[in-house]
């Protein structure tokens, strides 16, 4: 069976004359299969025509087991890329099932942001043992990128890095570049610095080729180079990426010093990364992949588990208020569970959107009160055109026109406090350094419960007792 017909073939749009290919469950399966019979020949026929990301996606698909014996079948000649690749608990059961002294080969060949990423993703243990045994230099260049702090700049840099003097002409960067030897894999621009080392201007490749020799690089530069503290956050980066088109970033120590560079495909992965958190977040989920064991997926998510019981437990309190209420009119009881689950939703969608507008900086601090009276408005409309729906049907069905009634104010209260709590309890978690997306959800939902029940039960033991 020839390997394309295991893989899903999609023509894209953008570009119809590519063939692009996924991995598909069939592959995978023959790759298990072949693991299973030690068929080292069937399987260098089916590996060798993927890319390192493709290879890393089967590591994650398959059991504990048999990512050991993929990771045996490489031996040292595993590509360091899938390991750069692989989702941390997968990464960290292929490092242990390989050789030390093939993991140093492998993350010694890689750039110093991507030996990083590695190494912070395995157990300390592992790591330790691993940086010892690795060169001099690439060992001091992790042990430096690692004493950054997590998600920060630091962590992303990449310490080859491209710098010329102002005096040098066009003619002499070109030369510089075609006889060193120490250059970075890939690169896109080059930093002109001063004396101290400081950027004062960058000039991109494409702008160096089209200029005559003689030229000093000093002329063509762009003069306000983008760069960014080595503690800024992560985010930070993206969002200057985001905000600016770049394709690179100086990084510059506490001095002003260059000592980098983050380049764009770590950025992609980094809003990946960060949206990817933040709908984890949302649903009170920590971060995970599907690699991990039933037991660490459980006690990351019980944990908010527990605070939901201790909200829902409020919104029964409420309730327990208007037991007698409750008793007299059956009908109550049918028709609460439609304000609060409205209500929920309609905050939720409000909060979405906010948690989004923080992360990507869209909403600020200049721009807030707008966006405030703007949910509420959207609020006012939404929840009187839900209280018409409801409190119509609620009287066709009951034969009440008060029990209709009663539904549709309640609703109506109870959808502007949604809009209201869906925006401004993020902005306010945002305000004193707490992640919205983290703690948003649990707040919001208390809420919009608590005064939905109590606004519909409180106008119903008025009006309907």
């Amino acid at each position: 069976m020839d390997t394309h017909d295991l893989l899903e073939k999609d023509q894209s749009k953008n570009a119809p004359q590519q063939d692009v290919f996924k991995v598909t469950p069939e592959l995978v399966e023959e790759i298990s299969h072949a693991l299973g019979e030690n068929d080292s020949e069937q399987l260098e026929y089916l590996l060798e025509p993927l890319h390192s990301a493709d290879v890393a996606d089967i590591f994650e698909q398959l059991t504990g087991a048999e990512r050991g014996a993929l990771a045996t079948y490489f031996g040292s000649d595993m590509d360091p890329v899938v390991l750069a690749e692989l989702e941390d608990t997968a990464l960290d059961q292929v490092i242990r099932e390989m050789d030390d002294q093939d993991v140093v080969d492998a993350i010694s060949q890689l750039e110093s942001d991507d030996a990083v990423g590695i190494l912070e993703d395995i157990s300390a243990e592992d790591r330790d043992r691993i940086i010892a045994a690795m060169p001099k230099e690439e060992r001091l260049a992790v042990e430096e990128g690692l004493s950054y702090a997590e998600d920060s700049a630091g962590r992303l840099l990449q310490k080859k890095i491209i710098t010329v003097p102002g005096i040098w002409t066009v003619g002499q960067v070109i030369k510089f570049l075609r006889s060193e030897e120490e250059l970075p894999v890939e690169f896109y621009e080059i930093f002109i610095v001063d004396p101290l080392h400081h950027p004062i201007g960058t000039v991109s490749l494409s702008q160096l080729i089209r200029t005559k020799d003689e030229i000093p690089v000093s002329e063509i530069m762009d003069t306000d180079p983008k760069v960014i503290p080595v503690d800024k956050d992560q985010e930070e980066a993206a969002y200057m990426f985001r905000q600016y088109d770049l394709t690179s970033m100086g990084v510059v120590d506490k001095s002003g010093r260059l000592i980098g560079v983050i380049t764009v495909d770590d950025i992609v992965d980094v809003i990946d990364e960060e949206a990817e958190e933040d709908i984890l977040r949302m649903a009170g989920v920590q971060e995970t992949d599907i690699t991990e064991t039933v037991l660490e997926a459980s006690k990351n998510r019980i944990v908010w588990l527990t605070i939901n019981l201790g909200t829902a437990i409020l919104a029964s309190v409420v309730i327990a208020f208007f037991d007698g209420t409750i008793e007299q009119m059956v009908a109550l009881a049918i028709l609460m569970p439609i304000v609060a689950s409205m209500g929920g939703n309609a905050a939720t969608q409000t909060m979405t959107v906010t948690v989004r507008s923080l992360a990507t900086k869209d909403l600020t601090s200049s721009n807030v009160r707008r966006v405030i009276g703007k949910e509420f408005v959207i609020a006012v409309l939404n929840g009187v055109a839900m209280a018409v729906i409801i409190g119509v049907l609620s009287y066709a069905y009951f034969n009440n026109p008060l029990l209709g009634g009663v539904i549709a104010v309640a609703m109506i209260i109870n959808m502007i406090m949604a809009g209201l709590a869906g925006i401004l309890i993020p902005v306010g978690l945002e305000k004193i350094n707490i992640d919205p997306a983290l703690a948003s959800s649990i707040f919001v939902t208390t809420i919009t419960d608590v005064v939905g029940f109590f606004a519909f039960l409180g106008l119903a033991s008025v009006f309907l007792m």
